[in-house]
């Protein structure tokens, strides 16, 4: 059985997403290194297993999180069909059987909001996880006077957490701070990604509420 620590500890996958990262660095991205991934694997794993999910599905949540923005190696534009490919060949290369790896790999082909479908409870939560990671220290620029609308947006929010408190739930709740980017244009590019996320939901079976500075938006 291939488990998560061992997705983790490989060095391949290790190269592959610093060097993802890298070129999403020359491009002008927020972080999409270790503690982004490391980040959306987490969410997607506990987001299952709160569903009532078993572990060993929580696990490939957790994988599919840990490999999802892989295919920025490649390019950006459409890195998350070249991304499954690539984790297709790591996780076929060390013996996981196709089920699983039919699993991951639908999961990361479709976690990105241009074209992405929650076509099973792993892509579902992988979707939610991956579009609940903002935060100031995804920030590389630091000059606030260079920010374009994604550093601003992500510089803003000063807390973001996920919440399965309420039976038949996920909750988004973000808190802004409102001098740094309104709550009007942090909608100009997540409109998008909330709508897929409560699509998602939907897939797991539940509903989806995205709070913003305690007001309930969606």
């Amino acid at each position: 059985m291939v488990s998560f620590e061992d997705i983790k500890n490989n060095e391949a996958v290790r190269a592959y997403i610093r060097a993802a990262d890298d070129s999403l660095c020359a491009l002008g991205y927020t972080e999409h290194s270790f503690a982004h991934v490391g980040r959306v694997s987490d969410t997607a794993g506990s987001i299952l297993l709160s569903l009532g999910y078993s572990p060993r599905e929580a696990e490939l949540a957790r994988i599919a999180g840990y490999l999802h923005d892989i295919g920025n190696l490649v390019n950006r534009e459409e890195h998350s069909q070249s991304g499954a490919v690539i984790a297709f060949r790591i996780l076929d290369k060390l013996g996981m059987p196709p089920e699983e790896i039919a699993a991951i790999v639908t999961a990361i082909g479709n976690h990105d909001e241009g074209n992405g479908v929650p076509v099973n409870a792993i892509a579902a939560a992988l979707i939610i996880a991956d579009k609940s990671d903002v935060r100031r220290t995804r920030v590389r620029n630091d000059e606030e006077v260079r920010f374009d609308i994604h550093d601003r947006v992500n510089f803003s929010v000063e807390r973001a957490d996920i919440s399965l408190d309420k039976p038949g739930a996920i909750e988004l709740s973000i808190d802004i701070d409102t001098a740094i980017s309104s709550v009007t244009e942090y909608f100009e590019i997540f409109l998008g990604r909330m709508l897929l996320c409560r699509k998602a939901a939907e897939k797991l079976g539940v509903s989806f509420a995205f709070t913003v500075n305690g007001q309930k938006l969606m």
